[in-house]
C-alpha cells in the first residue's frame, strides 16, 4: 500500500537571545507517525537562526566583508545590519561588527546560496552542486583543470562544451545574484543562459564587454540588454556578476559596479540553465576559456 505522509509545524518561538527557532510538529503516515530522529507526534525541535555574513558572496567571511560593513557604517542597509543577532537594530554599527566577528574564518553556512558549482572535479561528466541538488551534465569535452582555477580547479570550455542544469530559479520571482570567475571568452560568447529565456551573463557581440540579456517582462525598444564598458576577454581571471535587487539590474567586474539601470521587473522563465553557451545553443555563442566557481543566490549580493 502507498505510504502517505502529512506534516504540520506549529508553535514557532524564537529563543530570548534570538539564536534558535523552537517548533513542534505533527507527522502522520498510513503506517507510522514518527519523524526520523523523533519519537512521534508533537516532538519539540530547534533550528539555529543564522545571519548572512558573506556579504559579497565569495563563500568566505573575511576582511572583504569587514570592508563592506565599514563602507555602509551608519546606514540602515539591511544586508549589513546583522546585530544584535539575528535581526539587527536598524543601523550598521558596532553591534554588527561584533556579530560579524563571531563568524570570521569559519565555514560559511548561507541559506540564500541556491546553487554552487565549484567545478573542482578531476574526472567524469557531472558538475556537482555543493549547495543544492542542481548537478549539471557536461556536454562535450570534459577538460577538467584541477588546481588551475581561480578557486582550486576549473573547467576548460573549447567552444563546443556546455553544462546543462535543471531550473534553479525564475528571474521574475525576486532578487537574485549570479557570480562566477572567468578567463578568456570572446564577443558574442555566453557564460550562463536560461533555455526559452534570456542570456544571463555574456560578452556583448558588438562592444565585446560584459552584458546581460535579462530584460523586463514587456518588450520595449530600443533593445533592453544592459551592456557595460568593462572588457573581460584579456585572458586574465575576472570575477563577473549580475545582481538583481528587485528594481535595479547591475553588472560587476572584479567587485566593481560597471553598469546598472532601473527596471520594473524581469521577464519570467522556468527553463533549464545552460553554462557556457547561449539560451538556444547557437554556434558562436559557446565559451572558449576557463570558468570557475559559479554561484547563484536568492538575494542581492554586495560584491
Amino acid at each position: 500500500m502507498l505510504d502517505v505522509w502529512f506534516v504540520a509545524f506549529s508553535n514557532p518561538n524564537i529563543s530570548a537571545d534570538g539564536r534558535w527557532l523552537y517548533f513542534s510538529d505533527f507527522w502522520w503516515s498510513s503506517e507510522q507517525n514518527v519523524r526520523p530522529g523523533g519519537y512521534g507526534s508533537d516532538d519539540l525541535w530547534k533550528a539555529p537562526v543564522l545571519p548572512v555574513v558573506d556579504f559579497n558572496g565569495d563563500g568566505k567571511t573575511d576582511g572583504k566583508d569587514v570592508l563592506g560593513l565599514a563602507n555602509h557604517w551608519g546606514t540602515d542597509d539591511a544586508l549589513f545590519d546583522i546585530g544584535p543577532m539575528p535581526w539587527g537594530d536598524g543601523v550598521v554599527d558596532l553591534e554588527d561588527l561584533r556579530a560579524l566577528a563571531e563568524y570570521m574564518g569559519q565555514e560559511v553556512v548561507d541559506p540564500t546560496l541556491l546553487a554552487h558549482w565549484a567545478l573542482d572535479e578531476a574526472e567524469g561528466e557531472i558538475a556537482y552542486d555543493s549547495a543544492g541538488d542542481n548537478d549539471g551534465i557536461v556536454i562535450g569535452t570534459c577538460a577538467w583543470q584541477p588546481g588551475s582555477g581561480q578557486v582550486n580547479g576549473a573547467l576548460a570550455f573549447d567552444g563546443t562544451t556546455s553544462i546543462l542544469v535543471d531550473r534553479v530559479l525564475n528571474p521574475s520571482d525576486g532578487p537574485f545574484s549570479l557570480l562566477a570567475w572567468v578567463k578568456g571568452g570572446a564577443p558574442g560568447q555566453v557564460l550562463v543562459a536560461q533555455v526559452d529565456g534570456e542570456n544571463w551573463l555574456m560578452v556583448d557581440a558588438s562592444a565585446g564587454t560584459l552584458a546581460t540579456g535579462l530584460i523586463p517582462p514587456v518588450a520595449r525598444t530600443p533593445a533592453l540588454a544592459l551592456v557595460s564598458d568593462a572588457a573581460i576577454t584579456d585572458d586574465n581571471w575576472h570575477r563577473v556578476g549580475f545582481i538583481w535587487d528587485g528594481t535595479t539590474r547591475a553588472l560587476y567586474v572584479d567587485d566593481v559596479l560597471v553598469a546598472e539601470d532601473v527596471q520594473d521587473g524581469l521577464a519570467s522563465c522556468s527553463g533549464d540553465l545552460t553554462i557556457g553557451c547561449a539560451k538556444d545553443m547557437t554556434p558562436g555563442t559557446f565559451w572558449e576559456g576557463l570558468i570557475d566557481d559559479i554561484r547563484i543566490y536568492n538575494r542581492a549580493v554586495n560584491p
